[in-house]
């Protein structure tokens, strides 16, 4: 493949003036959704500190999983990233797909020790400020804020 011949870049982006940056992208309809869902995240948080941005690839990684293992295509992710007032960063990470005919838990509940899977809205639930899911068999969507706020040092007192 040439330099002329790249494949555009997945998704859409917009920043705004306001300094909010969206992120939409498809995944694939399979397991690589979580990969996918991970390198999409980074690129709409690049700049982001560390920590926020494992925590934030983490939860986008377990939002897609629960899309190809629950849902039906098509998958989309969407990233929203703003700018506090304070000087934090709010973020919002959203997956939707085609639907399902599984009601959504009310509450996420860990499970056994010994299984293989089923701790992704464990892990959300654990790591984001707030979220949702909303099962249908239309559509489902999965939705997270995460709120950070810059530590204020003993110096700024």
């Amino acid at each position: 493949m040439t330099p002329n011949d790249q494949p555009p870049p997945p998704g859409r982006g917009l920043v705004a003036d306001d300094g909010t940056t969206t992120l939409i992208t498809d995944l694939p309809y399979g397991p690589e959704a979580a990969e996918v869902a991970r390198g999409a995240v980074a690129l709409a948080l690049r700049g982001t500190e560390t920590d926020v941005l494992a925590d934030a690839r983490l939860i986008g990684s377990e939002l897609a999983t629960n899309a190809f293992v629950s849902g039906s295509p098509p998958l989309v992710l969407c990233v929203d990233r703003r700018g506090l007032a304070s000087g934090g960063l709010e973020i919002e990470i959203t997956v939707t797909d085609g639907g399902c005919s599984r009601p959504a838990p009310a509450s996420p509940t860990a499970p056994d020790e010994q299984a293989e899977s089923g701790r992704g809205l464990v892990i959300v639930d654990a790591l984001a400020d707030a979220w949702s899911l909303t099962t249908g068999t239309s559509g489902s969507r999965a939705w997270c804020r995460l709120t950070h706020r810059p530590c204020s040092s003993s110096a700024d007192a």
